[in-house]
């Protein structure tokens, strides 16, 4: 068999190389991203280069708790990156620029300022900022649809749209932070309440991931389900300052609620996969890339890290790698089946997906059990 790069099969392109569509996505975000932090950052404030540190400090314990949830069937490197850049770029600009435009032309000649300013934050702001974090979902559900295997994925990438956009928004709350402020302002926002914008995106990741999994006759009730419920609990959040701690607790209590909800969609759905790989893999151990003990190992985290781990320590990291790969095509594998079994992959599409998945399993399995 020829050599085959694990890293484009396992994407599912014919290169490894990212996209046309994901360098332009990132491009553009970037774009994005110095213009929307000129416009916010104008006039002044503390100095940048603290704010910047400030915003960036949560980010990578953030971001290692969120990978560490993909890790059954990490997904692209190089679609997370858009998606985070989305968030920080491309979303950022969107609602300054509305969220500023209601508020000048719409909410302080109708209120005043005060008033004004609260309701841009409880009522315009939420839907403004979940529409446009939530913009770059819908757009993985049309054009990259396949990378949606269910609800964890679209957790996944809601939370990676949501850190971009609430890490460029926190640098110009620190950087206007009131003097003597700046400590607490960084307490509430980075410490106290980093989860709002992912918790809130990800009940759109879950919707639009949904209705990757439905015929498309069937895809617009989950897409609007999630919105819905990521505006409800953003007005809730930002409406409560209004009502004190009463309101505070009970924002947390909601914010609380829902995490609890997403924990426990995560742990359905890793029990799902795991059904699938039981399910549908058994048959290739005719060709000889699946054996029991393999269905034991890809059954857990636990005991794929374990094998790994020994591979590592016998045949080296080459070898492990070759282990990695194998755990992660068996998991296409399956998904992949049960995709054409709900009748959204073509049987041309599944045998050209399927055939370089196999083809991987067992140049893997060659290198991690000489």
């Amino acid at each position: 068999m020829p050599p085959l790069d694990p890293r484009a099969v396992l994407a599912g392109r014919p290169t490894a190389r990212p996209s046309v569509g994901v360098v332009v996505t990132i491009a553009v975000s970037s774009v994005c991203l110095v213009v929307a932090l000129a416009i916010m950052l104008h006039g002044g404030g503390a100095p940048v280069a603290t704010a910047v540190v400030l915003a960036l400090a949560p980010l990578p314990l953030l971001l290692a708790g969120i990978l560490a949830l993909d890790r059954l069937e990490p997904e692209p490197p190089d679609t997370l990156a858009a998606a985070f850049g989305w968030g920080a770029g491309v979303a950022v600009l969107l609602a300054l620029l509305v969220n500023t435009a209601g508020l000048d032309l719409l909410w302080t000649p109708m209120l005043g300022p005060d008033l004004g300013a609260y309701a841009t934050a409880a009522i315009s702001a939420p839907v403004v900022e979940e529409l446009a974090k939530g913009a770059v979902l819908v757009g993985l559900l049309w054009f990259r649809r396949q990378e949606l295997n269910g609800p964890t994925d679209g957790i996944i990438y809601g939370s990676m749209v949501a850190l971009g956009f609430a890490t460029v928004e926190n640098i110009s709350y620190y950087a206007f932070a009131a003097p003597g402020t700046l400590a607490w302002t960084f307490v509430v926002r980075g410490v106290v309440s980093p989860l709002l914008h992912p918790l809130c995106t990800s009940l759109i990741g879950v919707g639009v991931a949904t209705a990757a999994l439905r015929p498309a006759g069937r895809r617009v009730v989950p897409v609007l389900a999630g919105f819905a419920g990521a505006i409800a609990l953003h007005a809730v959040w930002n409406g409560s300052t209004a009502f004190g701690l009463v309101g505070l607790g009970f924002a947390y209590a909601l914010g609380f609620a829902v995490l609890a909800a997403l924990a426990w969609v995560l742990h359905r759905d890793r029990r799902r996969i795991v059904r699938l790989v039981q399910r549908y893999l058994p048959p290739y151990g005719a060709v000889g890339i699946v054996g029991p003990g393999d269905l034991r190992m890809l059954s857990s985290l636990r005991a794929r890290s374990r094998a790994r781990d020994r591979v590592r320590a016998t045949l080296g990291p080459g070898a492990a790698r070759a282990m990695a790969d194998y755990q992660q095509a068996a998991t296409e594998l399956a998904m992949l089946h049960r995709r054409h079994a709900l009748g959204l992959v073509p049987d041309d599409a599944f045998v050209a997906r399927r055939d370089p998945l196999v083809a991987l399993m067992g140049h893997a399995r060659v290198a991690f059990t000489r």
